[in-house]
């Protein structure tokens, strides 16, 4: 009998989690603390648990635990020696920092996508210097987490969670994320972006501060935004509008100063650059805020037309994740649950981009999460399997019948 080239000796839903290195796991619960007066439940035991719950889709701690006991002798390869009750999950989910969570996903994303120096290679194209930033919000069951919006017919407001991001637009996914109750500015979120010079941001009109503008600039950081109608704005120069710019609706390109001489301590002003354009198929003038003055106006449009690529990524996990039901009533919990909600689309996403390096069909993301979903506790290998899938399972489902027959004939 030849040898089985499919079966793996593990399902593929340990197959996904051996992407996430025990260092690193060790790392963030050093550094966060994370297992301090723990005995049992350890940080580890917590991700795979919260792992297998954002898989599986489960809208109950009840659901969780009765699928970790189904899958118990599958998720002992990881050395879950214990499936947790449903009263150690819930302590866990209200009394275990955050921070373990996050700090994972930051060093996961490192480990798995390294960023280089945007100005180490001068010849690096734009679009991996390119950097999107904007927030989503996730609206809740109840008024847990201050919401943002209009009140509702009871004259309440639902509460929210909304998180900041930003992304790397070479990746698809979120390389630094912070989360928030959803009434919280994100004008503050801009301070905490770890930019290096030679980035180029994109950002909506929310993003708006003359202060961490003006650094940006100092460090050689370019920005993209549109004008707001509280801007001070002086036009400083008119300059000449190509043929092929106007072809492409280019209308103005103006040398501005930017922000109010009168309170420049509260708000610094600076040189900036307006490029307006008209949009052929909205039918709509945009006013594009720029500090580059030299790429062209065709290549400041379409760095800011490449900021909604980050609105495919929240549509991507919402689409994909069971964030309508949560496995807690307390702000810890859903945050927790978010986290892992992001984890797991790293992970999916690691997989796509190995299928991709390799030459393999090409997968949508939700055909591959569903497929994943489907098949977390088959004993096969993951990228053949994902390669030729009917095949494969043919295949191995033959070499399990043989094996079966060998086994009780007499």
């Amino acid at each position: 009998m030849g040898k089985n080239r499919f079966f793996s000796g593990q399902p593929i839903f340990n197959q996904l989690l051996s992407f996430v290195p025990c260092t690193l796991i060790e790392k963030a619960a050093i550094d966060t603390g994370a297992d301090s007066y723990y005995k049992h439940f350890k940080a580890f035991d917590h991700l795979v648990t919260m792992l297998f719950s954002s898989f599986h889709h489960c809208s109950s701690l009840r659901e969780l635990v009765t699928g970790l006991l189904a899958n118990e002798h599958r998720l002992s390869h990881l050395g879950l020696k214990n499936t947790p009750r449903r009263s150690t999950i819930s302590d866990a989910n209200r009394n275990r920092s955050v921070d373990f969570f996050s700090r994972l996903y930051h060093l996961l994303y490192q480990h798995h996508y390294p960023q280089h120096c945007p100005d180490s290679r001068t010849r690096r194209r734009l679009h991996d210097r390119l950097f999107i930033v904007d927030s989503t919000t996730i609206s809740l069951f109840s008024t847990v987490m201050k919401g943002a919006g209009v009140k509702g017919l009871n004259g309440r407001k639902k509460g929210g969670i909304k998180a900041h991001v930003l992304m790397r637009a070479k990746d698809e996914l979120p390389c630094f994320t912070v989360l928030t109750e959803a009434a919280c500015s994100d004008r503050k979120f801009m301070q905490k972006l770890p930019l290096e010079p030679g980035s180029i941001i994109a950002m909506d009109r929310a993003y708006v501060n003359y202060t961490v503008m003006k650094d940006w600039t100092q460090n050689n950081i370019t920005w993209i935004s549109r004008v707001t109608k509280g801007m001070k704005i002086k036009v400083l120069k008119r300059k000449k509008v190509t043929l092929a710019d106007k072809k492409n609706g280019v209308l103005k390109d103006w040398d501005i100063r930017l922000g109010n001489p009168k309170t420049s301590k509260m708000s610094p002003v600076q040189q900036a650059r307006v490029i307006s354009i008209y949009g052929k198929k909205t039918r709509k003038k945009v006013h594009l805020l720029t500090n580059n003055q030299t790429f062209a106006c065709s290549t400041i449009r379409k760095l800011y037309k490449q900021r909604w690529d980050i609105e495919l990524l929240f549509k991507r996990i919402k689409q994909n994740a069971q964030l309508s039901n949560f496995l807690g009533d307390n702000e810890n919990a859903i945050s927790i649950q978010v986290w892992c909600t992001l984890i797991k689309d790293l992970l999916i996403k690691i997989v796509k981009d190995q299928l991709n390096q390799l030459g393999c069909r090409k997968w949508s993301f939700s055909n591959l999460a569903g497929f994943l979903r489907l098949h977390l506790s088959t004993y096969i290998l993951l990228i053949k399997f994902l390669t030729e899938p009917e095949k494969a399972l043919l295949r191995h489902n033959k070499e399990a019948d043989f094996i079966q027959l060998k086994l009780f004939s007499p």
